[in-house]
């Protein structure tokens, strides 16, 4: 997909046979999702008929997708927005991952290491922060830890406690 799209989930099954789809998604975007009234996949638009969310992930209806047929070839496909409509619904304290990732980490007026991917457990964001020892450490994005984000300055502080980088 070209670089002013952001994927928001993943067509992860069918659901029924009258061409819905399971789609995975991050925790918490269901009214981001419900705003939406279309998506792009393999570079086509469709039109957004129907979502609605489970548990453990939203059941999407695409207008003109009317059968198993028709949805099943898009299993494990990406599901993207443009990047604009994606900047446009982030909260005051969200970043879109490719802003993150090369930020300079800092632990006071120290650089510790830089952000090297974003990832989620379940329960929070995890940054991937590559060391200045090489070493990975996921350091999880909660504002006891993560004190300040600056995008334009491209760098992160945050409150080195003992074994988080080790």
């Amino acid at each position: 997909m070209k670089n002013n799209f952001i994927s928001v989930g993943k067509i992860l099954n069918f659901h029924g046979v009258k061409g819905e789809a399971k789609l995975g998604y991050t925790k918490n975007r269901e009214q981001f999702l419900s705003q939406l009234e279309g998506v792009y996949i393999q570079d086509k638009y469709f039109e957004i008929e129907n979502l609605r969310f489970t548990p453990k992930c939203a059941i999407i209806k695409f207008k003109g997708i009317n059968t198993l047929n028709e949805i099943i070839e898009y299993k494990g496909e990406l599901v993207f927005v443009e990047e604009t409509t994606a900047r446009e619904n982030l909260e005051e304290d969200e970043f879109l991952i490719d802003e993150l990732v090369g930020l300079d980490v800092y632990d006071g007026g120290t650089k510790v290491g830089a952000i090297v991917g974003v990832s989620n457990n379940g329960a929070s964001d995890l940054l991937s922060i590559k060391t200045l020892n090489k070493n990975i450490a996921l350091v999880p994005f909660v504002k006891a830890i993560v004190l300040s984000v600056d995008i334009k300055s491209r760098r992160i502080q945050i409150n080195n406690i003992e074994g988080l980088l080790s």
